[in-house]
């Protein structure tokens, strides 16, 4: 319907706008009146959308994260063996948390404020990549792969919480400048190793 459309439509103008503002100026600074003003419209209007700034932001994530969910179970589906698909798992998951953090640094103040209100979107979020990894971890154990494992859910948490520190935003920041760090291949490894010897 029309309607539902266009309803749609302006919703997604107004989230367009505030992932670039706040790219560009930081949640802090972004007020809504900011937002209306850069589509030419009355905060009013922007209100009728979202009932606060914290509601846009949590849009936003939300669509972020639903491409990344959507990214690694390309890799979950995708040919080949699971040690191989568990590797690219990790490892693309920490490019892609690189290239944001790297290109866009106000999307950390973004990603920091989140994490440390607990919105739901980022417990759902782990608890997918979780659903990911245990999924890779089952074919690889189903295969004879990847040792057996007396639990597939905590062996799956445990293996996202090794790769923390390449993953998570605050721990990609507080140790990128280490003297001594395993790169993202190194941990893969082994994370893999372990797995196969469990």
């Amino acid at each position: 319907m029309p309607g539902h459309d266009a309803q749609n439509e302006t919703r997604t103008r107004i989230l367009d706008a505030a992932d670039r503002l706040f790219g560009h100026y930081g949640y802090a600074k972004t007020t809504v009146a900011d937002i209306a003003r850069d589509l030419g419209m009355s905060p009013a209007n922007v209100y009728r959308f979202f009932a606060s700034k914290a509601e846009i932001i949590q849009a936003i994530g939300q669509r972020v994260l639903d491409d990344r969910r959507q990214r690694n179970w390309v890799v979950v589906a995708a040919e080949g063996s699971a040690e191989a698909r568990l590797k690219r798992f990790l490892i693309e998951n920490h490019l892609i948390n690189l290239e944001e953090f790297a290109s866009n640094p106000k999307y950390y103040e973004l990603v920091e404020f989140a994490i440390s209100e607990r919105w739901e979107i980022i417990q759902n979020y782990l608890e997918g990549m979780a659903d990911a990894i245990e999924k890779i971890i089952s074919d690889g154990v189903a295969s004879g792969e990847f040792a057996p494992q007396p639990n597939l859910r905590s062996t799956a948490v445990c293996v996202r919480q090794s790769y923390a520190s390449l993953i998570h935003p605050t721990l990609l920041r507080q140790c990128r400048d280490d003297r001594e760090i395993a790169g993202p291949e190194v941990l893969a490894d082994f994370i893999i190793r372990a797995l196969k010897s469990a």
